[in-house]
């Protein structure tokens, strides 16, 4: 770990914002590095893909199975969308989020690879680790994203943070073979954007007094936060960048979009932000959910939409079992084949991890729903969060459901 310093005066907050390069794409690429350079796809549903591969390539090594043998996006049909892409195939303009079918006609000769959530998340907590051995003070964002708090480390301060952002970018590269883009700015606000001022493998150093000519000039949905009806509102009142956002007085921005999203947009157009980076935080809730790769009925395809119910709710349940959570507040979410999603949820006596339990709630929360109309994603989620009180409590939370719960609604 790099030394700690500790200074007469006050430094000059200097923070991190790392986000991994296209990063569950680089992950297969490590898998399959006769892939670099082409047009990939992660997404769609699970497959058993290195063994079909292995299949293909007559039993050889994944890095050694020809280009034949991967499946293209060319003809995908189905639900599924992007995870993510690589940059050879974002420059069709494909990306995340965006549905297959739509990307295969925008680069059907990209390769298509499931995604492999468990592989993503063993690298996840690899760089994580070694991100904190140089400097311990970070804020875990997600699978692929982190804030770090590079103030008092050694090397934090020396060319704005620039000499320690090289040191994490070549300490992860030389241990997993993956890149990342990291920005340094006085807060996190100015980080994130800066992170992705020089994509990939890129390191953007921001100070003060560099925001009127790196910041002003971006679009206002650059700040992260706004999001597309803000940036419609913005629009409409002739606001486009983020330049003529801080030209707006607060007391206007306070009048139009009220007051404490007034007062934000305000400080963050001028690069304000004093959030500090948390190394610990709890959970809200959680939650599992799954895309159907065709929209499924609920009477048509009960036993499908049963297992996979109850597949949601067990998973559920061991997330909180690992986590050590029990939760108050059960839920379902539905997404209808015209795009329309629904909620509802029930609250329980007492806390509960219980995978029969969560079943049992959650099927009656389904019951409060209309299901005459075909589904494309089903979840289950879990919320009103409380820590176990006591270790080893696994008693009725540890079962799974029961056989006979599967047919319940659907």
């Amino acid at each position: 770990m790099a030394a700690v310093t500790a200074p007469d005066k006050p430094l000059p907050r200097r923070i991190a914002h790392l986000d991994m390069d296209a990063f569950y794409a680089s992950v297969e690429l490590l898998r399959y590095p006769q892939l670099q350079g082409l047009p990939v796809v992660i997404g769609g549903g699970r497959r058993a893909c290195d063994n079909m591969l292995t299949t293909e390539g007559s039993g050889l090594p994944l890095h050694e199975i020809p280009l034949s043998a991967f499946p293209l996006l060319k003809g995908y049909t189905g639900r599924g969308v992007i995870t993510t892409a690589t940059y050879a195939a974002r420059a069709f303009g494909v990306g995340s989020a965006m549905g297959l079918m739509k990307a295969a006609r925008l680069c059907p000769q990209a390769i298509l690879l499931p995604v492999d959530f468990d592989e993503y998340r063993r690298y996840s907590r690899r760089f994580k680790e070694i991100i904190t051995d140089i400097a311990p003070l970070m804020e875990d964002r997600g699978v692929d994203e982190v804030y770090i708090d590079f103030t008092h480390v050694s090397g934090g301060q020396r060319e704005g943070g620039r000499v320690l952002a090289r040191l994490i970018q070549k300490s992860i590269f030389d241990a997993t073979g993956l890149t990342c883009s990291i920005g340094v700015a006085p807060n996190k606000l100015l980080a994130k954007m800066a992170s992705e001022f020089q994509k990939p493998k890129g390191i953007s150093i921001v100070h003060e007094a560099d925001l009127q000519a790196l910041v002003w000039p971006l679009a206002c949905r650059k700040i992260n936060g706004i999001g597309p009806k803000a940036d419609e509102k913005l629009a409409r009142h002739g606001i486009h960048t983020i330049g003529e956002l801080a030209a707006r007085p607060r007391d206007w921005l306070v009048q139009h979009f009220g007051k404490a999203t007034g007062a934000w947009l305000h400080d963050a157009a001028w690069g304000r932000d004093e959030r500090p980076v948390v190394t610990e935080s709890e959970p809200v809730s959680i939650s599992r959910e799954t895309t159907f790769e065709r929209d499924l009925h609920a009477v048509h395809d009960r036993a499908e939409l049963g297992a996979i119910f109850t597949s949601l709710c067990e998973r559920v349940a061991q997330d909180l079992q690992r986590k050590g959570y029990m939760g108050r507040t059960i839920g379902i979410k539905l997404r209808y084949d015209d795009f329309r999603a629904v909620t509802r949820d029930q609250t329980v006596a007492e806390p509960t991890h219980d995978a029969a339990t969560i079943r049992r709630v959650a099927g009656l929360c389904l019951k409060r729903v209309p299901l005459q109309q075909r589904l494309r994603l089903l979840g289950v989620r879990v919320g009103g969060l409380s820590r176990l009180q006591q270790e080893g409590r696994t008693d009725a939370a540890a079962s799974a459901v029961a056989p006979g719960m599967n047919a319940e609604l659907f």
